[in-house]
């Protein structure tokens, strides 16, 4: 219905054009063609002149009007360090610019106006002005210099790269079709190598395993930088052209499928102080959603945002992911709360070119667990608080030979027995409460003497600080109903009997 209303609209006007030409003929003939022009003519000039100045008054007033909400100006200052150049670039420009706009559409409308078509009047015919001729050439040349020289000093500064020594965190982001995909290094504070051949579902980058700078590295669900700190961002594409894009940074990068770019900026403004800052504009306390009166004001819901440039797709919308800069401290802290992908996601996988082995990192992540337990232990007061659990000593199924992984975590054991010399332990054997509970508790006791015997013969620990008992399954460390509980419950303990 509204298609059939909207045609029968097109065919009415159709007719009153039609018919106003007619009538306008039928005028022309009665009156004059020609004094018919010259007041066509003078209302023509008219128009445009009521045109130029509306149309001149609706550019400035819209641009006051919404500036606050432009880039640049009012509250959305740059985030960053360089963006204050980009800015201050674009406000000269459009200085320039803005000058040209004004007067060419003055002197178009006026020209049009005052030299309209009148009776006796006849145009001058000009071949050439060479003093004018040098003039609109040489002004906008001297001021195209200007600008260029200033836009490649702006390029030279804002796409330097890192400099060797200097400071940086340094992250990686690679769009596809829909999202971004985002990789942080680890402790070791290096990106590992990738190999697009390697891609999968269960390797989305095409991480090369064998690179043990991989091993470490972090894919988070959303940015989050430190304030004050230099970021080099990694950017790619794994499917077609994306562009990484951080407005309120001055950021923006295409992605591109092969050939790896990067962007260098260093965030000078938390999340918290710049939605402080939106938070002193009225337009920035209106409601975040239109529909609820009561729903937080804009400036409090605010975030930084990372989106793509670029029309990727159908789905280029979704690409939206959330930027959060945070104090050096708050940074920290959430870097440690994440886990690498390769531990969460790889490790002793069929992917994993390290299954079965025990890498570096994870000895000393075993230390420190071991180092944590042992200090809140020696720090109970009950005996029952004293005991600190070997979760990394493991026997071969149905016996009592150590596995070969089990020397790291008596290692720990041998190191706190140097470091506090006057410590004395009983290493505690224990089941589960399947079987025989005699067979439970002799296995016990030939588990636990042989944890003994390797700290004695093995580590060369003081054989008289230690003591070997076996419990069987007659102390169990946690319930016997489960396959967790059944498990712990084939641990050995050490129990602390002096310091």
């Amino acid at each position: 219905m509204t298609f059939l209303l909207g045609l029968a609209c097109i065919v009415l006007l159709t007719v009153v054009v039609v018919q106003i030409g007619k009538v306008t003929e039928l005028a022309n003939g009665l009156r004059g063609e020609e004094e018919m022009q010259f007041k066509t003519n003078r209302r023509s000039g008219m128009i445009g002149m009521a045109f130029l100045i509306a149309f001149l008054v609706f550019c400035i007033a819209t641009a006051i009007y919404y500036k606050n909400y432009m880039l640049g100006y009012g509250p959305h200052e740059s985030a960053s360090v360089h963006g204050s150049s980009l800015d201050r670039l674009f406000a000269v420009t459009l200085f320039f610019t803005g000058i040209v706009f004004v007067l060419t559409h003055i002197l178009l409308f006026w020209f049009a106006y005052k030299y309209h078509g009148r009776a006796g009047r006849k145009a001058l015919f000009l071949s050439h002005d060479n003093r004018l001729e040098i003039i609109w050439t040489i002004i906008p040349a001297v001021v195209m210099t200007f600008l260029v020289i200033s836009g490649l000093d702006a390029w030279n500064d804002v796409m330097a790269d890192i400099e060797e020594g200097e400071d940086y965190t340094e992250i990686e982001a690679t769009g596809y079709q829909f999202a971004w995909h985002l990789r942080y290094p680890g402790p070791d504070g290096k990106l590992g190598a990738r190999d697009y051949k390697k891609i999968n579902g269960l390797n989305p980058l095409g991480q090369d395993w064998n690179d043990v700078r991989n091993l470490d590295d972090i894919h988070p669900s959303e940015i989050v930088l430190p304030v004050g700190k230099k970021v080099r961002v990694r950017i790619t594409a794994r499917d077609v052209l994306h562009n990484f894009d951080m407005p309120h940074f001055r950021v923006k990068m295409d992605a591109v499928p092969g050939m790896p770019t990067y962007f260098i900026f260093e965030p000078q403004i938390t999340s918290e102080e710049y939605r402080q800052r939106l938070k002193e504009y009225p337009e920035y306390q209106l409601p975040s959603d239109p529909n609820d009166p009561k729903s937080d004001p804009l400036w409090k819901t605010f975030e930084f945002e990372l989106a793509c440039a670029e029309l990727c797709g159908s789905g280029h919308y979704s690409m939206r992911r959330v930027v959060r800069i945070v104090s050096q401290e708050e940074y920290d802290a959430w870097l440690a709360q994440q886990q690498s992908y390769y531990m969460s996601s790889i490790r002793n996988s069929s992917d994993d070119p390290f299954k079965g082995q025990l890498l570096d990192m994870e000895v000393s992540m075993r230390k420190q667990e071991f180092d944590d337990k042992l200090t809140s232990a020696r720090a109970a007061e009950t005996a029952a608080d004293r005991i600190v659990r070997l979760d990394y000593v493991f026997f071969e199924t149905g016996s009592a030979n150590l596995t070969d992984l089990s020397r790291y975590e008596l290692q720990n054991v041998a190191e706190a027995m140097n470091k506090y010399p006057e410590m004395t332990i009983e290493v505690a054997g224990h089941t589960d409460a399947t079987g025989d509970a005699a067979a439970n508790q002799s296995l016990s006791e030939m588990r636990s003497m042989a944890v003994y015997n390797y700290l004695v013969n093995e580590l060369n620990v003081d054989g008289s600080r230690l003591a070997a008992a076996g419990y069987g399954s007659s102390r169990p460390i946690d319930s016997n109903d489960t396959d967790a509980g059944r498990a712990k419950n084939r641990r050995t303990e050490l129990q602390i009997l002096s310091l």
